[in-house]
Formats: structure tokens, sequence, C-alpha cells
């Protein structure tokens, strides 16, 4: 079976400056893949490369059988496939949260209303979001509108979800609200990679952690290298990052 994401040699610029310097690695179908390391390591380039929201200079990126490397991939259909949530939650301020899970359904999946509304409803429940369907993103705490962009992504059943530290902007307690979604998909067998810097998430979910360091993957593995990491520079990241 091959992977459903699928990294060679992946090597990408702005300018001068080369910020992924061949970076090899792949997830398969219902893995969970925690991409950590510290910041301008690359990570968060390279998670933005698999929904093409940055174009790559050198190698081959194939995701969900779309291939990102050549010119002119369907973007349409990758982002049926492919999910995205971010640090920032991209929420609609002038829609309600299910205006804002519906709204993709209804344009690119071109669902009926009542199918969308019903679809938003499941995903609403899933995150524990359902008796918020009629309220503004503003009457919201950061750890739930997080939940609503997590739904909004889940509403479009896509074969992988990507996430980019989305929980580095909340306090602990709004944090543990979300990684507990992000946890109860991983045990229902959603393909997930995420960066992130949750280091006892990461332990306790992850099937393949990817440490990256100055634009190349240093060390990768099973979450087993986070107990025990074979090199000097992934055990001083870990070291820091339990301490913060």
């Amino acid at each position: 079976m091959s992977p459903i994401v699928d990294l060679i040699d992946v090597h990408k610029s702005y300018g001068m400056v080369e910020v992924l310097k061949g970076v090899t690695f792949s997830v398969n179908k219902g893995e969970v893949a925690a991409i950590i390391g510290q910041s301008g390591s690359g990570k968060s380039t390279a998670l933005r490369c698999m929904d093409r929201l940055e174009t790559i200079q050198g190698g081959t990126l194939e995701v969900c059988g779309h291939r990102l490397h050549t010119p002119n991939p369907d973007l349409k259909a990758l982002r049926r496939d492919v999910g995205i949530v971010f640090q920032s939650y991209n929420l609609y301020p002038h829609l309600t949260v299910e205006e804002n899970v519906t709204l993709a359904l209804r344009l690119v999946r071109r669902l009926g209303k009542a199918e969308a509304r019903e679809r938003a409803a499941d995903v609403l429940k899933k995150v524990g979001m359902l008796e918020k369907l009629t309220v503004y993103p503003e009457q919201l705490s950061g750890g739930q509108q997080q939940r609503v962009a997590i739904a909004r992504g889940l509403a479009m059943e896509p074969e992988l979800m990507l996430f980019d530290e989305v929980t580095s902007a909340l306090d602990p307690q709004l944090t543990g609200e979300v990684l507990r979604v992000m946890e109860q998909l991983a045990s229902e067998g959603m393909t997930m990679v995420l960066v992130t810097h949750e280091m006892s998430f990461a332990r306790k979910v992850a099937d393949k952690v990817i440490y990256m360091r100055n634009g190349r993957v240093h060390e990768m593995g099973t979450s087993e290298i986070l107990r025990s990491p074979e090199t000097k520079e992934l055990g001083e990241f870990i070291a820091e990052a339990t301490d913060a």
C-alpha cells in the first residue's frame, strides 16, 4: 500500500533562504505523525507544502494521490481530500458556528442545505460543540473556536487531517479540550500529521515522530524516540520542551 503522504528529498526556499533542505518521510493511512522541532526548523513549512499552500522547488511530494511537485495539481480535489487546522482559528466572524461549518460543504461539496446542516450537526457533536450551533465565534473561548475549526475540517470527510500548532495560543485548560478531540480522532483511525510542541501528547498518540532540525529530518521513529532519543540534539530538545 502506497503512503498517503510521501516526501522525497523535498526542498523549499524563500528567496536565498533554504527552509527545507532535502526532507524525506512518509505517512501511511491510519497513522498519526507528529513533527517536532525548534522554531525555524521547517516543520510548519513542510506541513503547509502538504496542502500546496507552499510550492516546493525540488524533490517529489505526493499527498492522497495528488502529485504536488507538478506544475498544476488539482487543488480543488486536493482540498476535498485534505483538511487543515491552523494555530489561528480562521473562522468567519460574521457567520454562526453552523454557517462556518456548512459553508464549504455547500460551495465545494455542493450539498443541499438540509444535508449540510445534518453533517455539521454530526461533526459538531463529535467535538462537543453541538450546543453552540447558533452562536458567533466572538462568543466562544479559544478552545471552543479551535474545536469548531476542527469540525469544519472533518465535515469535508477528508482522507487526511493536518494540524499546525493548534494549541500553541491556548492556555492549559483549553489545550486539554482540543487535545482530547484530536486523541479521539486518532483512536477512530483518522490519518493525521501534526506539528506540535506537546511532547506528552505526541508520546501518547503518535505512531511516528519526525524531529526536524535546520531544515532536515534529524531523527525519526516511533514515539519511543521521545523516551530514548538516539541523538544528543533530540535529547536536548525534549529536555527544553519538558522544562517549558
